[in-house]
């Protein structure tokens, strides 16, 4: 079976025209269920680059062509990942909102001749899993490292940590662990859960025994960032002071009209925020607002996406439209551009995207709605996980 596989792959990548007239590029992404809005923002930032800079590279015209994973399914996405090689001739993919999902693709691009190009998925891990990977979205260890001294300065000295129980759960566990010890502070207790969890009152519980006076906490953006800072509140944990460290998952824009005054004054580290003040985020936000349709549900997904259409249309334009995965990669190495989100590029030696990471405030807006307002910027932040790993 894996020699019959092998062969498909190889004779798709043979097949496909040395100068194709057409660039199809596959999306892998979760498009329904649960986590269908983070696909629906994959999709925005796809299109409002292509309207920004139109659907063509040079003679070639680029063609998306969609698959729906809509929770964490490895095998599925991998299944659909060969399915875009295989039936539908893809040079490139990209997407992938889970890390599970993005791991298990990347045996397939090397034989294939296929880049990938994540858009979200934020384990350190996947861009050592194969040469054919660049990262236009962010890691965890980029985003929380960065949160652990912002715990300490904020006072925070005994914390506990809560986090899905899952490759990225992990990363944010040891992130902020390694950083807020190094400052001086005590994680007292390590909590994991399983990604299904939707009772989260039993933790708040915990926390409240462990005598701790801050509780970190990731989990995938989606219904269980929601229903975590509700408990928060709703289990009187803000009431009695204990503090509340996160990256930016846990207040992505969608979901603070639903959060309402529960997260008012909620500190994230994240790469992102709608409310970035630049030209090119305006321009951004307003084309990815007319796609989506209603912008209040525009979220970060939208920039990684858009970013990665950009590093997608700069290795078509370096190989003329030829399928060659390693010149591909090759050309965006080293990268660097004006992103929505600010100054960024593609780190050589990991192709993972260097990026500022911003300390972010909900806040509300004179207009009475919710908002993340930049506050404190961590300039040119690469990965720390791939070095901790090492």
């Amino acid at each position: 079976m894996k020699r019959l596989l092998s062969a498909a792959l190889l004779a798709a990548a043979m097949s496909s025209a040395a100068y194709a007239d057409t660039i199809k590029v596959g999306i892998v992404g979760p498009f329904s269920g649960p986590f269908a809005l983070q696909g629906k923002n994959f999709k925005a930032g796809i299109d409002a680059y292509m309207a920004i800079n139109g659907r063509k590279v040079g003679n070639h015209e680029v063609e998306i062509i969609y698959r729906d994973v809509p929770q964490a399914d490895p095998a599925q996405s991998k299944a659909l990942a060969q399915e875009l090689i295989v039936k539908e001739g893809v040079q490139y993919l990209g997407g992938f909102y889970f890390t599970p999902d993005a791991m298990a693709a990347t045996p397939l691009l090397q034989q294939a001749n296929v880049p990938m190009v994540v858009m979200n998925a934020a384990a350190s891990a996947i861009v050592t899993k194969s040469p054919y990977v660049v990262r236009t979205s962010f890691t965890i260890w980029q985003t929380v490292s960065p949160m652990a001294q912002v715990a300490f300065d904020d006072g925070a000295r005994k914390v506990v940590t809560v986090v899905a129980d899952y490759a990225p759960g992990h990363d944010a566990e040891a992130a902020f662990k390694a950083g807020f010890e190094k400052a001086g502070g005590s994680v007292v207790e390590q909590l994991r859960m399983p990604m299904s969890t939707a009772d989260f009152s039993p933790i708040m519980q915990r926390i409240k025994d462990s005598g701790a006076d801050g509780l970190f906490v990731f989990l995938p953006s989606g219904p269980p960032t929601l229903g975590f800072v509700k408990a928060y509140n709703e289990n009187g944990l803000k009431a009695a002071g204990i503090k509340f460290f996160a990256p930016g998952d846990l207040t992505q824009e969608s979901d603070l009209p639903a959060l309402g005054e529960s997260a008012l004054g909620l500190q994230t580290t994240f790469h992102y925020a709608v409310s970035h003040d630049s030209p090119e985020n305006k321009a951004f936000v307003a084309a990815a607002s007319k796609v989506i349709g209603n912008a209040a549900e525009l979220s970060f997904p939208a920039v990684g996406a858009y970013d990665g259409m950009h590093v997608i249309y700069k290795m078509i334009e370096a190989t003329g439209g030829k399928q060659d995965a390693e010149k591909a990669v090759g050309a965006v190495k080293g990268l660097s551009w004006t992103s929505p989100r600010g100054p960024v590029s593609i780190d050589p030696e990991s192709r993972h995207i260097v990026e500022n990471i911003y300390l972010r405030e909900v806040t509300k807006a004179a207009d009475g709605t919710y908002y993340n307002k930049e506050i404190r910027a961590f300039e040119k932040q690469g990965d720390p996980g791939l070095a901790a790993k090492k």
